[in-house]
């Protein structure tokens, strides 16, 4: 019993390897479809979301069967709790690349983006993509060094959104009010994208270590 209990344990984890590797395609496809005015990626991301709510459903089930079955404590109760918690936060960044998904459709044939905010996007959600799939990584190898710097990662994210609103707030701008509405909500969707993954990051620095840290700063 015992040797199927860390078997569902470790199921848990590989569970949370997968819904975190969607998210990352999400994202990467959403970025696609904002840029491109690509309909056909926009309704992958669309459709693809009920894959990762069930994934995080069934996470959820299983781990809440884990603690009533085997009333878990020590570190395997905290590794319960803390994967609830992580997929909590990894089900949601599937909601924000769902969300760029869903503007992108709404503007289609035409690009939600301006050109001159076209380089700064890409690289937000080429940052968004590379902080997801550390984050994958770091669920996988309980690496804690690796998840502290996630933290410096969003750095970069942090300024790509402030050069955002340095384009917005220029008195030169002539794209309009609705366009600024599109770039300021997906300006928000990745940087709160890549939050979420640094919440996860200090998910498993707590998981490994026991130490806690701020998941809201």
């Amino acid at each position: 019993m015992r040797d199927q209990y860390h078997e569902d344990l470790d199921a848990i984890t590989q569970s949370l390897v997968e819904i975190t590797r969607l998210a990352g395609s999400a994202i990467n496809r959403a970025t696609q479809a904002l840029l491109d005015a690509d309909l056909q990626a926009a309704e992958t991301v669309i459709s693809g979301d009920a894959a990762i709510d069930e994934i995080y459903a069934d996470i959820e089930a299983r781990a809440l069967d884990l603690l009533a079955r085997q009333q878990p404590v020590a570190s395997d109760l905290r590794t319960i709790i803390t994967s609830l918690r992580m997929v909590a936060d990894i089900e949601r960044m599937g909601d924000l690349a769902l969300h760029i998904a869903k503007v992108a459709r709404r503007r289609y044939p035409a690009s939600a983006i301006p050109p001159e905010l076209h380089a700064t996007v890409l690289e937000m959600g080429q940052v968004a993509q590379r902080i997801c799939a550390k984050c994958s990584s770091v669920i996988a190898s309980r690496d804690v060094a690796a998840a502290a710097q996630l933290e410096r990662d969003d750095d970069v994210m942090d300024e790509l959104h402030k050069r955002l609103f340095t384009v917005l707030l220029d008195p030169g701008w002539q794209a309009g009010t609705e366009v600024a509405i599109d770039v300021t909500l997906c300006g928000r969707y990745f940087e709160r994208f890549c939050d979420h993954a640094v919440s996860v990051a200090r998910r498993v620095i707590y998981l490994v270590t026991g130490e806690r840290v701020d998941v809201d700063s």
